[in-house]
């Protein structure tokens, strides 16, 4: 399987700001771990989780203070996605635009391929 390149996931700088001021809230958990997991109403998830250390293969996106993970499974799923972090009336979250997923759920959580 060739490599994906860093550029396939991108972060915008809204995200990434808000990244930085989520774990500058934890120092023990500075980095921001996406992952993609079977399940949700659609048939894959996301799941962002605050962690301490990175593996060796993660996909590593640095930008404004933030750091953001992704392992080699998920970022197949995610493969020219990009990370928002959109504050609205419905409510303030991290959104993914994956140009891949053919359909999402309403709260834009869950997608199918």
């Amino acid at each position: 399987m060739t490599p994906i390149a860093p550029t396939a996931v991108s972060l915008t700088e809204r995200a990434a700001k808000r990244i930085a001021e989520i774990a500058s809230g934890d120092p023990a958990t500075p980095l921001l771990r996406v992952t993609v997991e079977g399940g949700g109403c659609s048939g894959f998830q996301y799941k962002f989780n605050l962690v301490a250390d990175r593996a060796g293969d993660d996909l590593v996106i640095e930008k404004s203070g933030a750091t953001l993970l992704i392992d080699p499974v998920s970022v197949q799923y995610m493969e020219g996605a990009e990370i928002d972090f959109v504050d609205d009336l419905i409510g303030a979250a991290f959104k993914i635009n994956n140009p891949i997923a053919s359909s999402a759920c309403g709260c834009g959580t869950s997608f199918s391929i």
